[in-house]
């Protein structure tokens, strides 16, 4: 039995296979529509989500599924004081397969420990979100038909931003990839991941503070939002959440076959005006996200 905790526990051959099987679906949805027939996918999510968590949910059902599940804490036992470990022991004797959020790193490996079926780790707090990793990696390869050789500017919450980090760990196991960091002095991305898996690798990658600047050497900007939730204090938040706004203006020196993208929701870093340019790629890595989730559930339950 396999989970997905982190995207590490993928090799590039499995997130290769992972992103033909998503071509697969996208050519011909009606050839997968019934693979998960009588099989039954929970929706543990601990903490907030639209995006994933309908994403997990029209995956199943689009794949002939069923979904049951919870949106938020309150409406779990968790309320009550049950454990994670009880939790998914007994959603596992009703459902062959759980997506879990939880706002607590490491929930969703302590929950892997105890469950009789497959997880997913669906986010858990400031750690990692490794399906939109995944969501990412194939809009990256849709989009420029590689996964490698560009250079990707990564903008906005670089501290907190799981989403960041998940896509930095994936990427670093690929060749020619330049990182361009771009972010506040107060969330730049940390120390144990540069020290980790970004010198690890011996990775080329730039540090500054001016989104101008870098826009023109970027094959791929990645956007992201200041997250209210993973701050203690709310000034720190106000004075820090509008340091990048995207629009149009500043897109005028970027390169005509930029890709840019967010794992959304967005605030205002990205202006609606860029949504009508041909470089937005933001509501494709949307659907993207449906598709490489549906190929990942087949994969865990042994169906592909």
């Amino acid at each position: 039995m396999r989970h997905l905790i982190d995207i590490t526990d993928l090799s590039n051959d499995e997130i290769s296979r992972l992103a033909d099987t998503a071509d697969r679906i996208i050519a011909d949805r009606q050839a997968f529509s019934n693979v998960c027939a009588g099989k039954k996918l929970a929706t543990l999510f601990f903490e907030p989500s639209t995006r994933t968590r309908l994403s997990f949910e029209a995956a199943m059902l689009e794949l002939g599924g069923s979904v049951l599940g919870f949106s938020s804490a309150d409406s779990s036992s968790a309320s009550k004081g049950e454990s994670v470990s009880d939790t998914v022991r007994t959603v596992g004797c009703y459902a062959d397969i759980i997506a879990m959020r939880h706002p607590k790193e490491g929930a969703p490996m302590a929950a892997a420990a105890k469950s009789p079926v497959p997880i997913i780790n669906a986010g858990d707090g400031g750690h990692c979100h490794p399906t939109q990793t995944l969501a990412d990696l194939l809009t990256i390869r849709r989009e420029k038909g590689r996964l490698g050789g560009f250079t990707i500017g990564f903008c906005g919450d670089l501290k907190f931003g799981r989403t960041v980090h998940s896509l930095i760990t994936a990427l670093a196991r690929y060749e020619d990839i330049r990182f361009v960091f771009i972010s506040p002095p107060e969330l730049v991305v940390p120390e144990y991941m540069k020290n980790g898996v970004i010198r690890r690798n011996r990775l080329t990658f730039a540090e500054t503070d001016s989104l101008e600047q870098a826009l023109p050497e970027l094959d791929i900007l990645y956007m992201t939002r200041v997250q209210r939730e993973r701050f203690f204090n709310e000034a720190d938040y106000i004075r820090l959440k509008d340091s990048y706004i995207l629009e149009p203006s500043k897109l005028r020196a970027a390169k005509s076959d930029l890709c840019i993208m967010h794992p959304l929701p967005r605030v205002n870093e990205i202006s609606a005006k860029v949504d009508d340019d041909p470089r937005a790629c933001y509501f494709k890595q949307v659907e993207n996200g449906k598709f490489i989730r549906e190929a990942l559930i087949m994969f865990l339950l042994g169906l592909m």
